[in-house]
């Protein structure tokens, strides 16, 4: 069990890109106070834990009514963490909102730490490693993504702004590797 967890924990940490969306915190949060920022983080953490894990358990029930199948996902899902990472490799910077009263949950809850990404991966990986380990990988890297906001201001100083781009490009590439397999693997159900 303990393995599966694991192996669910990279791909949920790679398509929820913490440390890619760090420089978007810091900057949608730039003149907030201590008490006000971390409340916009605990929003954050509840709308995309709240969204996942409704995601998890109503998704499958969508594929059974649309009549989907976990092959014709993996292919789509692929497909679309494909062109996610390949927008994240080639776009410098990501859209920006300004802050509002909503920002906890939009654009930080969602789409940004709980996107397509991360709900495509999730679906995904029930599949391959059980519900109880996807729950588990999901919650913990959301509320790992929490942490990572918290001390945003002293691992920006630490990464500078080129090192954050560059982790977030690699994250990137190795999305689009998890992509390419669900796309193999989807294929391979077809035959």
């Amino acid at each position: 069990m303990l393995n599966q967890i694991f192996l669910a924990l990279i791909p949920i940490f790679v398509a929820v890109d913490a440390i890619g969306i760090m420089p978007m915190f810091v900057a949608l949060t730039d003149g907030l106070t201590v008490l006000e920022k971390r409340q916009v983080i605990i929003r954050s953490m509840v709308t995309a834990i709240l969204l996942a894990v409704g995601f998890i358990f109503v998704g499958k029930a969508v594929f059974r009514f649309l009549g989907i199948s976990i092959g014709d996902f993996m292919v789509a899902g692929g497909a679309v963490l494909f062109c996610i990472a390949i927008t994240d490799i080639l776009n410098p910077v990501k859209e920006r909102r300004n802050p509002g009263d909503d920002l906890g949950a939009v654009p930080l809850g969602t789409p940004l730490i709980v996107g397509p990404a991360v709900l495509t991966t999730s679906l995904l990986i029930i599949t391959e490693y059980g519900l109880i380990a996807t729950l588990i990988s999901v919650v913990a890297n959301i509320l790992l993504a929490g942490v990572i906001f918290h001390f945003s201001s002293q691992l920006m100083t630490v990464l500078g702004k080129a090192g954050t781009k560059a982790l977030s490009k690699i994250f990137a590439l190795l999305l689009s590797a998890i992509a390419v397999m669900l796309i193999r693997r989807g294929i391979e159900q077809f035959l």
